[in-house]
């Protein structure tokens, strides 16, 4: 390898791969970061970020003027690369890996004996295997030389610099040297502990670590449908049932959204259809949450004209999947506000999220004066800043998120 190649090629630059990049050039190891988008490139190149998360823009900034990481749309010979592309859906939920692939054929003609191969993406169950067959299908003359790995991240937005570094993590090699080698690599980077498995152990372990979220999420979501109809103050009830000591029920929301819970289930159900009852059936509560939340707001809306034979105004609060971030990926929010707008008629709407400074759909409102002019306040997510106001009694609220709880 000639001296100057970096240690590490870094195969996507979005919400996972920049952060691990930048905590890895940190660390004065030189990386070489991949993404087809030439404006990605070009940014961090620059020392700047595309993606809002606290620290990511200074750890960049440093990488970058110190030499330690450099993008660009293609790669280059290295040492260790790493996977970290999206594994979108194709129809019926199907997880695609085409992406996975790409990137993998994309790295083909510079792979050489002892090279390490780790897959971040999510998965489905024998992902790994099937790209080191592809591997070895193509390059036969490294037959059994790399070391060929999968290592989910388990980080939280808002948080992922602090939790790349703190949080455990499950490393599983398609043999016993290949873990160990991927190991030793986080080893340098990483101060939580590292679990040694198999691959497909571990691409399981990412889909059950959210889909074990998503079907307790549903309970609670069933809980606020079951309790809506009882005439029960579903927080309330929550909050009660929790004094038992060894019941810990989630809060219900608007339904479930962002690029994991959302998504990591079908990769199992797709698979496994007959055996995943319980994660599928929980897919599709949360799912019906966010058409009833869609629904409850249209009944509300047509009360209101019964009652005041005029078009209510309506605030809607909150797009992004979950409170104070400014991800809207699979945000059920995002779905509700799109549903209730479909059935608009005249009504005036004010579209509310605090996180971000505009949309390419939606033109936004800021969230004290959409609850001032309102007659009926829709909150979806339960950002901080909903928290401090004051709505007078004479408003209809509708509280699908437990803001006022």
């Amino acid at each position: 390898m000639a001296k100057n190649n970096p240690e590490v090629v870094m195969i996507g630059l979005g919400y996972i791969g920049l952060p691990t990049a930048a905590l890895i050039a940190q660390n004065k190891t030189h990386v070489h970061g991949v993404d087809i988008n030439q404006s990605v490139v070009d940014t961090i190149n620059a020392g700047k970020i595309h993606i809002v998360e606290p620290e990511l823009d200074t750890a960049v900034a440093n990488a970058v003027k110190n030499g330690f990481l450099k993008a660009a749309t293609t790669p280059v010979e290295a040492n260790t690369y790493l996977i970290v592309v999206p594994t979108p859906f194709k129809a019926k939920n199907e997880p695609d890996i085409s992406f996975v692939q790409a990137a993998t054929r994309a790295i083909l003609p510079l792979l050489k004996e002892d090279d390490l191969y780790i897959i971040e993406s999510t998965s489905p169950i024998g992902t790994t295997e099937k790209m080191m067959d592809f591997i070895y299908s193509e390059r036969p003359e490294l037959k059994d030389t790399l070391h060929i790995a999968y290592c989910p991240e388990r980080v939280l937005p808002g948080n992922v610099m602090y939790e790349l570094v703190h949080n455990d993590r499950v490393i599983g090699g398609v043999d016993e040297k290949s873990t160990e080698k991927a190991i030793a690599f986080y080893r340098q980077f990483i101060k939580g502990d590292l679990h040694k498995t198999n691959a497909r152990t571990a691409e399981m372990c990412k889909l059950v670590e959210n889909s074990s979220r998503d079907v307790q999420i549903a309970f609670a979501n069933e809980l606020s449908l079951i309790c809506d109809k009882a005439d029960i103050n579903v927080w309330d009830l929550i909050e009660l049932a929790n004094k038992h000591p060894r019941v810990n029920i989630l809060q219900p929301g608007c339904g479930v959204g962002g690029h994991c819970i959302a998504v990591d289930p079908y990769f199992i159900v797709a698979e496994y259809p007959m055996e995943s009852q319980i994660i599928g059936k929980a897919r599709e509560i949360n799912n019906y949450k966010s058409f009833w939340c869609a629904e409850k707001v249209q009944t509300a809306k047509l009360e209101f004209e019964l009652k005041h034979s005029r078009k209510p105004d309506i605030a809607i609060m909150g797009l992004a999947f979950k409170p104070d971030i400014d991800d809207l990926r699979e945000s059920p929010a995002k779905y509700i506000t799109q549903k209730v707008l479909q059935n608009a008629n005249n009504e005036e709407y004010f579209i509310v999220e605090p996180n971000i400074n505009s949309h390419k759909v939606f033109k936004l409102t800021d969230y004290k004066e959409a609850a001032k002019k309102a007659d009926i306040i829709v909150f979806l997510v339960a950002h901080k800043e909903f928290k401090t106001l004051n709505i007078p009694s004479d408003k209809k609220v509708l509280d699908f998120c437990g803001v006022f709880k």
